[in-house]
């Protein structure tokens, strides 16, 4: 399907949305029939069909609120926002610096606040009402090594959504897409090369990475008409888990 450009059809808000998991996201909405809007701090050098920018730090509340009204103010109304910014460097918990936890906790927690805040606004007053996805992760879950402040704010971010869906129903539902293991183009600064991103989608039972389009799939799912009675829930995106590290030796075969 050819991206719309009509103005009855519906308006997307994607932040983070012009590298990775994100713009995977803004494309697929895009080929949906999605108006659709992204943002970053820089502008890339190119973006999907049908897809327009706009600069936003998404940690600050006034360019949160500022960048709902750009979204609104290019669509004239504003149906779906995936809260996608998000990420942290390793950094264990032992000695990280408090301006880091800091940071980690604005951008993974406190940004998806101030977006879905300034969102709700507008689609309380809109008839249909909206839709608000989080891009949440299982370290929420499953914290690894290195990873103390970026999990905490995710779960933060899971027990948000569940708060805001409460507080917001019926005009506007808030979910959580809790993304697994995903092979983006910077996979392997943090996983390794080649060899190491085969040995961690081996301990998928799926057998393979979660892919951007995995996630896009999931977020198009909770924007169907399929989905219009869940808000306040995680749909877990992440191939089955990981396996038991005593599968490596007792791991069964299939006939």
């Amino acid at each position: 399907m050819s991206p719309s450009s009509n103005a009855s059809d519906p308006a997307a808000l994607v932040t983070g949305g012009t590298r990775g998991i994100g713009r995977e996201i803004a494309a697929r909405l895009a080929a949906a029939g999605y108006r659709v809007l992204v943002c970053g701090r820089r502008e890339p050098a190119d973006l999907p069909p049908g897809v327009a920018y706009t600069a936003a730090d998404v940690r600050e509340p006034t360019e949160a609120a500022a960048l709902v009204s750009a979204a609104i103010d290019a669509f004239g109304r504003l149906d779906l926002v995936v809260n996608n910014a998000g990420g942290s460097p390793a950094a264990p918990a032992a000695t990280v610096s408090p301006n880091l936890v800091t940071a980690v906790v604005r951008l993974n927690l406190l940004a998806p606040f101030f977006v879905a805040q300034a969102a709700n606004a507008v689609m309380q007053t809109q008839p249909g009402g909206g839709l608000i996805v989080n891009i949440g992760s299982v370290s929420a879950l499953r914290p690894a090594p290195g990873t103390a402040a970026y999990a905490a704010a995710k779960a933060g971010l899971e027990t948000l959504t569940r708060a805001l869906a409460l507080e917001w129903a019926p005009k506007v539902r808030v979910n959580t897409v809790t993304a697994g293991v995903v092979r983006t183009d910077d996979n392997a600064a943090h996983y390794g090369d080649e060899a190491a991103l085969a040995a961690v989608a081996a301990t998928v039972p799926m057998g393979r990475m979660a892919t951007p389009a995995d996630i896009a799939d999931a977020v198009l799912l909770l924007a169907s008409p399929l989905a219009t009675y869940l808000t306040g829930t995680s749909l877990l995106v992440d191939g089955g888990g990981q396996l038991p590290r005593y599968t490596d030796t007792a791991r069964p075969t299939t006939a």
